[in-house]
C-alpha cells in the first residue's frame, strides 16, 4: 500500500506543479506588444468576430476555462453586471474558451450574456495571446488591449467574479486622452 501512495502523490505532485507553470508570464504576450490580427472566430450568435475590428477602440479579451462551470460563470456574470458601463465607456469585450458555438449560445442564453463569446476548440485564440491549458482548458486570464491593439495590461490569476471592475477602471484609463 505504501508504494501506491507515493505513486499517487507522486501523480498529485507533478500535476499540481503542471498546472502552476500553465500560464507563466513568459508565455502570455507581453505588454506593449500585439497578438496577431488575423485572428478570427465565431460567436455565441453565429457571428464571425475578428481582432482586427476591434481596432480603434479599447478591448477585454479574457480566456476561461469552461461554459457553465462556477468560477466560469460568476467571471461572465461579472462582466455582463458591468456591461452598461463598458459601453458607455466604449470597450469591447471578448470572452474565449475551447468550447464550441452550440455551448456558447446555452450558454450566453442562460446568463444572458450580452458580449461575444468566442469558441476557440483549436486553441489559436490562446496560442496568440500565449495562454496556456490545464488539462485540456485554457488557463484564466484576461488581456485589455489599448486602441492600436497591444496589449495594455494582463490580468493572471484573476478572482473571477470581482475583476471585472478592475479591468473597466484600467480601460476606461486607457480611453482619457
Amino acid at each position: 500500500m505504501l508504494p501506491r501512495r507515493r505513486s499517487l502523490l507522486s501523480i498529485l505532485v507533478v500535476t499540481i506543479a503542471l498546472g502552476a507553470v500553465a500560464c507563466t508570464s513568459s508565455q502570455l504576450v507581453p505588454s506593449g506588444n500585439a497578438p496577431s490580427e488575423a485572428l478570427s472566430a465565431v460567436d455565441q450568435d453565429g457571428v464571425t468576430r475578428t481582432l482586427a475590428s476591434a481596432r480603434g477602440k479599447p478591448l477585454v479579451v479574457y480566456f476561461y476555462p469552461a461554459d457553465g462551470t462556477p468560477g466560469c460563470t460568476a467571471e461572465a456574470c461579472a462582466f455582463r453586471d458591468a456591461w452598461k458601463r463598458y459601453e458607455q465607456a466604449g470597450v469591447m469585450v471578448f470572452g474565449v474558451s475551447g468550447d464550441d458555438t452550440e455551448s456558447k449560445a446555452a450558454f450566453a442564453a442562460e446568463h444572458r450574456i450580452p458580449f461575444p463569446l468566442l469558441a476557440d476548440p483549436e486553441h489559436r485564440w490562446a496560442d496568440a495571446f500565449g495562454v496556456g491549458t490545464t488539462l485540456g482548458m485554457m488557463d484564466r486570464v484576461t488581456f485589455l488591449l489599448d486602441r492600436e491593439g497591444r496589449v495594455a495590461k494582463t490580468y493572471p490569476d484573476v478572482d473571477p467574479g470581482v475583476h471585472a471592475d478592475q479591468v473597466l477602471a484600467d480601460a476606461q484609463a486607457l480611453s482619457r486622452p
